[in-house]
């Protein structure tokens, strides 16, 4: 390092915020402290985290649609429910008609609600997924007759 190379270091060091520099170049040390500052490094202490705790998920759909009904799948995977909100009355009863177009039931994926509507004239034989259970895609939602 040149003289003038050594005096830009000594200044820029001066006005920096450091207490100590050591900088080696080939066979060229230097090393700056400056006078009644302390420089210590604390470690800093890591509190491991503990591993999440596993969820099982089991999606129970014991009820199958008769073999006189068909049945309404779900589109897509997510969470199904029945009403628009909580405490809201539901879409969709056993034993209602409902026409084509007309919203059955909601499937929530990724915190986006996606309201599933009717695709026919048709009569809501049997409800056969609880409310707020996860669906998967061609999960059966409806036994369903046809009108």
């Amino acid at each position: 390092m040149k003289r003038e190379e050594i005096k830009e270091l000594i200044d820029m060091f001066a006005q920096a915020n450091i207490g100590k520099i050591k900088i080696k170049e080939g066979d060229f040390e230097i090393s700056l402290e400056k006078q009644g500052t302390t420089v210590e490094c604390a470690p800093v202490p890591v509190v491991p985290q503990a591993a999440p705790t596993p969820i099982n998920v089991n999606v129970v759909n014991e009820a199958k649609p008769s073999k006189n009904h068909q049945a309404i799948t779900s589109p897509m995977v997510g969470t199904f429910y029945q009403a628009p909100s909580p405490g809201a009355a539901t879409f969709v009863k056993a034993g209602q008609s409902v026409r084509k177009g007309d919203t059955i039931c909601i499937i929530e994926a990724m915190k986006i609600m996606n309201e599933i509507e009717a695709e026919f004239d048709c009569k809501i034989v049997n409800i056969l997924i609880e409310d707020g259970q996860p669906v998967e895609y061609g999960t059966e939602l409806f036994e369903i007759e046809k009108l």
